[in-house]
């Protein structure tokens, strides 16, 4: 019995055939499952757009006890290591993680020494929220800088900045730190928790 086939449908058998004959050969590399890709790690920080009433007021605690015993001489600082024009928004969304990374690295290295002083009494809550907030952030700084991601322009000059200011004097760290943790907290953290909605 003779079957006729339209063209389009001869065709459609002949490739049809000619893989199957292939495949069995090993001339055609059967397509594997594709892999998934590894989950990306979790940059969640809208939860510290704002702190509570109690947070804020444990750091106004601890910078009100360092000011009554703070003296302006011991403000003796080569530079001014938080500048009133320093903006995370002037900064690219991917970069403002790192710089905030870097602002709350330089601060918990401050007050942790200044914890066994007569402030680590007040000091020791501000410490534990600044400690969580900076494991959080970790998720949101690339671990290996990609030549795209490397700090460059605005960045690389404040990040340069914060690493200089290590060079500093401890009571001059101590002052500059302690009067820069509401900025650091109302302004630069509430910014990184907005995300590209900070402009």
């Amino acid at each position: 019995m003779k079957l006729d086939m339209a063209p389009g449908c001869t065709l459609v058998l002949v490739l049809m055939l000619t893989t199957v004959a292939l495949s069995r050969t090993g001339a055609v590399p059967v397509p594997s499952a594709p892999r998934a890709l590894p989950p990306a790690r979790g940059c969640h920080m809208a939860q510290f757009k704002s702190l509570s009433p109690q947070e804020l007021q444990a750091f106004k605690t601890a910078r009100d006890a360092f000011e009554d015993s703070f003296l302006p001489k011991d403000w003796d600082c080569s530079t001014h290591l938080f500048p009133r024009t320093r903006d995370l928004k002037h900064l690219q969304v991917w970069e403002r993680p790192v710089a905030l990374e870097a602002e709350l690295a330089l601060t918990l290295t401050v007050l942790e020494a200044m914890a066994n002083s007569s402030l680590g009494h007040s000091l020791e809550q501000p410490l534990r929220t600044l400690q969580n907030i900076h494991s959080k952030l970790q998720a949101c700084v690339p671990a290996q800088p990609t030549a795209s991601s490397r700090p460059r322009g605005r960045l690389h000059h404040w990040l340069h900045r914060l690493q200089e200011a290590r060079k500093e004097s401890q009571d001059c760290l101590e002052a500059s730190v302690m009067f820069n943790l509401l900025r650091l907290l109302t302004r630069d953290l509430k910014c990184v928790a907005s995300g590209d909605q900070c402009v």
